[in-house]
């Protein structure tokens, strides 16, 4: 191979190699200024859906105070149900997968979305309650236009990636 071959893949390799860390380090941003609603749709970190609402000030604090700790919990709920699919992918890979203990992962995994899913409509009756009826049914409408674009509670698109 002549010099000018091997400066040629070299050059090629660094563009390369520059493109994958440019893409890896937007990835990394982008997903640091935004979460992942319950229901599934990309918002800003420091936003949520009542936002949208004409709140009162008291309203809009007493509702903060109870979103931060629900979305924490939340997203933690979403990293276990991610761990028992990752478990459950582990169990399929297997040269001969036992039926039982995939069986077993999966109730595990329903039985986690289905305790993931009562914690949000208790935690939306909580808010609901905060509201008066007109902003009742605005937010309402709001959660159902969320999870209209959003997919299902409990699987994240970014904690996916």
């Amino acid at each position: 191979m002549s010099r000018s071959s091997l400066k040629f893949f070299l050059a090629l390799s660094v563009l390369l190699n520059l493109s994958v860390l440019t893409a890896a380090g937007y990835k990394y941003v982008s997903h640091r200024h935004s979460r992942t609603s319950p229901f599934g749709t990309k918002m800003a970190r420091d936003r949520f859906v009542f936002e949208e609402l004409s709140l009162t000030p008291e309203q809009t604090k007493a509702m903060r105070e109870k979103m931060i700790p629900f979305h924490a919990e939340i997203d933690r709920r979403r990293a276990e149900i991610v761990a028992k699919r990752k478990e459950l992918i582990t169990l399929l890979r297997a040269d001969a997968p036992d039926a039982g203990s995939i069986d077993a992962v999966i109730v595990q995994i329903s039985a986690m979305q289905e305790e993931m899913q009562k914690k949000i409509t208790r935690h939306m009756l909580e808010e609901k309650a905060l509201l008066s009826r007109e902003q009742q049914k605005a937010f309402l409408d709001l959660i159902e236009g969320a999870m209209t674009q959003g997919g299902q509670a409990g699987w994240s698109p970014a904690v996916q990636d």
